[in-house]
């Protein structure tokens, strides 16, 4: 299990779920530092192991979660038979060159800009392998070996210049109390 900051939440039932199926699960989870890491707590006593990375090294390892990864797939004792990556879309891009080689089960969970819930609006729209699905209706969750994820990555930045022209908050609001 690897996740970052909000994708973190995403995880949680998931690793609650394979817990209580009685597997051994190895969660990474990180952010850019200790104030983004999140359900570290309850994650633990779901986790066989828990690995945290920060960033800037405030809390756990620091660096980025690709790197306990590597080491976690350099050992043939404790190669997992399938990892579930949710967070920014380069993490998830970078897990899966790691895990490709290995064929390794990688499953992402996409968060492309949602706006109508039923597909019709395309917003959402996402490459899996040779088909274009719908996040909102097709997932989130897809096989990450066959996600386009340099066209996913296009795709959420399509928007910017005219957020930037319309002065569209760049920064999340939430428990500031002001409204976005």
């Amino acid at each position: 299990m690897w996740g970052g900051g909000v994708g973190t939440a995403v995880l949680y039932p998931l690793v609650k779920a394979l817990a209580e199926a009685g597997n051994q699960v190895t969660t990474i989870i990180g952010g850019r530092s200790q104030p983004f890491i999140i359900l570290a707590k309850e994650l633990t006593s779901l986790s066989t192991t828990l690995i945290i990375t920060t960033e800037d090294g405030s809390l756990g390892m620091q660096g980025f979660v690709t790197a306990p990864l590597a080491q976690l797939l350099g050992d043939a004792e404790h190669v997992p038979q399938a990892v579930f990556a949710v967070g920014p879309v380069p993490m998830m891009k970078a897990v899966v060159a790691m895990t490709r080689p290995l064929k390794i089960e990688t499953i992402v969970s996409l968060n492309p800009i949602m706006i109508d819930g039923t597909g019709m609006c395309g917003g959402c729209r996402v490459t899996i392998g040779a088909e274009t699905k719908f996040a909102c209706v097709d997932g989130p969750e897809f096989n990450g070996h066959l996600v386009d994820f340099d066209n996913l990555a296009d795709r959420l930045t399509c928007y910017r210049s005219e957020e930037a022209t319309h002065g569209m908050p760049s920064e999340c609001k939430i428990g500031r109390g002001t409204t976005p």
